[in-house]
C-alpha cells in the first residue's frame, strides 16, 4: 500500500502534461506527501475547465469501517471500483490526475524494521513526472483528527491494481494505477467508466526503477 510519495516539480510541468488551463494550488514547495497532507491534484472546475488544486489525501471511509471510531483518517488507496461505496466518484467529474516523482513501499531493513522502498520511472530523468489515476470528492464534511475536530474539506485517493514485477518483490498485493502517456491523462479524465476502468492495470514490467532518495540530489 503507497502511503508516502514525492512530488519534485512545479506547477509549470504538471499543467503543461496534464494539459490544465490554472493554477489555484499557488507554488509548489518539492518534498514528500504523507497520508492527509494538503498535496496538488488536476481536476475539472464546476465549468469543466481542468485546474491544478489542492486536496487532502484520504477519501470518506466506508460506513462498516468507521463503526466504533470517533474519526475518519480516510482511505488513500482504492482498490474495488465495484463496491457501491466507490462508485458514486468514478464518473469523469469525480476523476482527477495526481501528480508524482516518485512513490514508495513498505519494506523492512537489515535491522526487521520499516522502511519505505522508493520507486521511480525508468529512463534518464531522474525526477520524471507521472500521475496517479485519483477521484475527489469536494467539501466533504468529518472529523479527521480530534485535535481539528469537524472540517470539511476537498478529498482525493488514487486507484491501485495488481502489481509489476519491480514493485511485486517488495510488496506483492498492490501497486498504485500511474499513468504516464498523454492518451492515458484524457481517457481518465473525460472517458465513460466502462473505458476509463481499463486504465486500472500495473505499469509494464521494467518500467520502473527502485532508488534511494539520495540518488535524486
Amino acid at each position: 500500500m503507497c502511503n508516502l510519495y514525492s512530488i519534485r516539480k512545479g506547477p509549470a510541468a504538471i499543467l503543461d502534461l496534464a494539459r490544465a488551463m490554472r493554477n489555484d494550488a499557488g507554488n509548489l514547495a518539492p518534498g514528500d506527501i504523507w497520508p492527509d497532507d494538503a498535496a496538488p491534484v488536476v481536476r475539472a472546475d464546476a465549468n469543466g475547465e481542468r485546474i491544478l488544486s489542492r486536496a487532502r489525501w484520504g477519501m470518506p471511509s466506508p460506513a462498516f469501517a468507521l463503526e466504533g471510531k470517533k474519526t475518519d483518517r480516510g482511505v488513500t488507496n482504492i482498490r474495488n471500483t465495484r463496491s457501491p461505496h466507490w462508485r458514486r466518484w468514478l464518473s469523469a467529474a469525480n476523476r482527477c490526475l495526481v501528480p508524482l516523482t516518485a512513490f514508495s513501499e513498505p519494506g523492512r531493513n537489515a535491522e526487521g524494521r520499516y522502511e519505505p522502498v522508493w520507486f521511480r520511472l525508468a529512463g534518464d530523468d531522474p525526477e520524471p513526472l507521472a500521475f496517479f489515476a485519483g477521484v475527489w470528492t469536494p467539501r466533504w464534511t468529518s472529523v479527521r483528527k480530534l485535535k481539528e475536530g469537524e472540517v470539511s474539506a476537498d478529498l482525493f485517493g488514487f486507484l491501485t491494481c495488481e502489481p509489476n514485477a519491480e514493485v511485486a518483490a517488495v510488496h506483492p498485493k498492490a501497486m498504485p494505477v500511474i499513468l504516464t502517456e498523454s492518451s492515458e491523462l484524457e481517457l481518465w479524465m473525460t472517458a465513460p467508466w466502462e473505458v476509463a476502468a481499463e486504465l486500472q492495470r500495473p505499469l509494464p514490467d521494467g518500467s520502473l526503477r527502485r532508488f534511494e532518495p539520495t540518488d535524486q540530489s
